[in-house]
């Protein structure tokens, strides 16, 4: 019997219904989340079977269902640019609360970063075997010379269900995020692709002062989705 989390279950319920009641009133965000649990509760019908709170990733799976369900309720429809502080502040906010003492700047900290990405990797090819329609992780040594953690998925959910369900435009709100999360930990994403617009979601990561971060400037590409790019120097233009 395929188990899911049931949007009862997630942690983000009260803060959803938080955000509904100031952006459109009491009487108006009644019916936009009646409206979001019924697309939420019509989601899980064809969804795969990803093992619900036993998948180690079931908080990024599931709430990034609840994201998918609430986007088509919104009568207004608004730029989902509108929505991005909003989901990344109800995502991430473990993230700022780490970011207290935790600075991705000093190499120690870098490391026990790598151990925690490593120990969340070996937890995603277990339940590979078990859900095969889960998160595909494939990780890289850690680089002690550069200070520098990699790993990347090749399957991800979200991904999937979004390119299924006509909600890649969606997308960007969950994958963005990351961004914001690794800052907010002194840190420094550098991602050039997601499973949204890539074949591969990469992660190098690495302290906010670490030279390797200089060398990128991250930019919203034509899908929405942040991107790393290498900057380019700057006389490149120049002729000789």
């Amino acid at each position: 019997m395929v188990r899911h989390m049931t949007i009862e279950q997630l942690p983000y319920r009260e803060p959803v219904r938080n955000w509904l009641i100031d952006r459109y009133g009491d009487t108006e965000a009644t019916k936009i989340w009646a409206q979001t649990q019924e697309n939420y509760r019509n989601y899980l019908l064809d969804l795969p079977d990803y093992g619900g709170s036993k998948n180690g990733h079931a908080k990024a799976i599931y709430g990034g269902l609840l994201i998918f369900a609430l986007y088509p309720a919104l009568p207004d429809q608004p730029p989902v640019t509108e929505l991005q502080d909003f989901v990344q502040n109800l995502f991430m906010g473990p993230f700022t609360k780490l970011g207290k003492i935790f600075d991705l700047n000093r190499p120690s900290h870098m490391r026990l970063i790598d151990k925690v990405f490593r120990r969340s990797g070996n937890r995603d090819r277990k339940d590979f075997l078990r859900y095969p329609d889960g998160f595909i992780n494939v990780d890289v040594p850690y680089d002690n010379e550069h200070h520098a953690a990699r790993y990347s998925f090749t399957q991800c959910p979200n991904a999937e269900f979004a390119k299924k369900h006509g909600l890649l435009h969606v997308l960007p709100l969950l994958c963005n995020s990351d961004f914001f999360g690794i800052s907010e930990i002194h840190g420094t994403l550098i991602r050039c692709g997601t499973c949204g617009n890539s074949n591969i979601c990469d992660y190098l990561v690495v302290g906010s002062s670490n030279p390797i971060a200089k060398e990128y400037e991250t930019v919203s590409d034509e899908q929405g989705f942040l991107v790393s790019r290498k900057r380019q120097p700057e006389n490149a233009g120049e002729k000789a």
